[in-house]
């Protein structure tokens, strides 16, 4: 019997920044308790049974269809729910991309908990799409991804900045079908805050700041970081921090640089910050990362 089904066992989650993705098949017994909550968010996607999710004062009882969503920094737990003999679902920790906040916001119902009803006939696309985030995480880079193949290990960790940035267009395919219902009677983005998102992720290494990312969408800094973080969920400067470690992975992976130009080519004003940043996100110095040492 392993942590997660000791009931009352508190499980960490795992690190910032990496995509982990597993398919379960649980009993009664089984129980996740994270009292310092998650530093990630965690999308589940129940395909039988039931499953009971409780994030801060808000509980959740997720049905074969339903997505629940749940934002990091809540304490939070989940289980099988009350009087089921079973509860199969999917569930991926990972970093919210921009957009599914607005795509989920009409799903919100309190405490950073989305939960959403696919329409049945986007079932069985929405597993196909969970089947890609297992097998694309799995991808090391050289070669095609693997196809997913019954028998498959349920978990799987990506580790490679490609794996990654599969897994996760999969995972924003299961994000938009599940909330078409909902998300085509939502306000559109605002247009300035895409912007800004689009001179992020043009330039991270650029000297931006909170000031002159305003200035260049004509609005004032607190009305500027209001409406980006209402958008997207995040903080402008946490959003860039994201963009510029994105991008010292991708140079750490793909060139010969040392670890000060890379800390100077992603925008980081000194190769002491990079690596304090860095390790808190991946769990490892680059250096290490770059030797291919991942937690």
């Amino acid at each position: 019997m392993s942590a997660e089904e000791l009931p009352g066992t508190a499980v960490p989650a795992p690190p910032r920044g990496m995509v982990v993705t597993g398919r379960y098949d649980q009993g009664p017994g089984y129980r996740v308790n994270r009292p310092k909550g998650s530093g990630s968010w965690l999308l589940t996607w129940t395909t039988d049974g039931r499953g009971l999710l409780r994030q801060g004062a808000t509980r959740i009882l997720a049905r074969p269809g339903d997505l629940v969503v749940l934002a990091p920094g809540v304490p939070h737990s989940y289980t099988v729910g009350p009087g089921a003999g079973r509860w199969r679902f999917w569930w991926t920790h990972c970093e919210a991309r921009p957009a599914w906040a607005q795509w989920l916001g009409p799903g919100a119902v309190g405490d950073g908990v989305y939960a959403v009803g696919a329409p049945g006939a986007l079932h069985a696309r929405i597993e196909a799409a969970f089947h890609r985030v297992l097998a694309d995480s799995r991808w090391t880079g050289t070669g095609a991804p693997p196809a997913p193949a019954p028998g498959d290990d349920p978990v799987a960790v990506a580790h490679g900045s490609v794996a990654r940035e599969l897994a996760l267009c999969a995972l924003e395919e299961v994000v938009l079908l599940a909330t078409a219902g909902a998300h085509r009677t939502a306000p559109g983005p605002d247009d300035r805050v895409r912007r800004a998102e689009e001179l992020i992720a043009a330039d991270p290494g650029a000297p931006h700041t909170v000031g002159s990312l305003a200035a260049r969408v004509a609005l004032s800094p607190s009305r500027f970081a209001h409406l980006f973080t209402r958008q997207t969920g995040v903080a402008p400067m946490r959003a860039l921090r994201e963009a510029r470690l994105r991008h010292a992975v991708r140079l750490l992976e793909s060139t010969d640089l040392t670890v000060e130009r890379v800390a100077a080519a992603s925008g980081f004003p000194s190769p002491f910050h990079f690596s304090r940043v860095f390790r808190e996100r991946y769990g490892v110095p680059p250096g290490a990362y770059r030797s291919g040492e991942r937690p």
